[in-house]
């Protein structure tokens, strides 16, 4: 299963945002939640979680259940739980197998085959890692040979791109509530359960309206 990460207000994509959630803000034609779903279900997802919040009831409306060649499951949250948050709530729709995650205000060209191929350390997570865009130039974890994470002084990090693979149990025995996900990750670092790789294709993290209408653009269909 796979589960789509599109619960967040969006506050930086406003005032887009005020009547818009952000999975529905438009590039190339279509909405930013339509491209994750389609190369899901592309990739052979049957079964998609994606959580709601912020104007949740138009991403449902949009999307219905069963639409682009998967089943969707609608995790829904009174307000936003943060990442691990919104994980853990959904859990007992995610099932005990890995999940692949997606964050859902990011666009890329990953191809999401390479999803059922990782093998994910026991309680842990494999984590898809970028070169650190302007906007976060410090990074998130250090990627050494053997494909080990760690997290040490910003200088050799390279940056998460909100796409991985997550052995549930990484969250066994959590409260239900906002949490954010980094806690998590640094436990599966000390645990030796954190693993990655380095993708260099394109990937765009859309978080404001500057970067959207500049992907929108790049993308030349109106």
């Amino acid at each position: 299963k796979a589960m789509v990460l599109a619960a967040g207000f969006g506050e930086r994509m406003r005032p887009l945002t005020e009547h818009t959630p952000k999975p529905l803000l438009r590039v190339g034609g279509k909405p930013l939640l339509q491209y994750h779903l389609e190369k899901l279900a592309e990739a052979g997802f049957g079964e998609v979680v994606v959580n709601v919040s912020w104007l949740g009831d138009q991403i449902v409306d949009y999307f219905g259940q069963d639409q682009i060649g998967c089943r969707i499951h609608w995790s829904r949250e009174a307000e936003p739980l943060e990442t691990a948050g919104g994980i853990i709530k959904a859990l007992p729709l995610l099932g005990d197998e890995p999940f692949a995650l997606v964050n859902g205000d990011i666009w890329t060209d990953f191809c999401f085959d390479r999803f059922s191929s990782i093998e994910v350390p026991p309680g842990g997570a494999h984590l898809v890692l970028v070169d650190n865009p302007p906007q976060h130039p410090a990074g998130d974890f250090q990627l050494d040979a053997a494909g080990r994470l760690s997290r040490p002084d910003p200088g050799t990090r390279l940056t998460y791109a909100g796409l991985g693979v997550y052995d549930p149990a990484l969250f066994a025995g959590s409260k239900r509530g906002r949490q954010p996900l980094l806690p998590f990750l640094l436990e599966a670092i000390r645990r030796g359960s954190l693993t990655g790789e380095h993708f260099r294709g394109r990937w765009e993290d859309v978080g404001t309206p500057e970067r959207l209408a500049a992907l929108d653009a790049s993308m030349g269909i109106h």
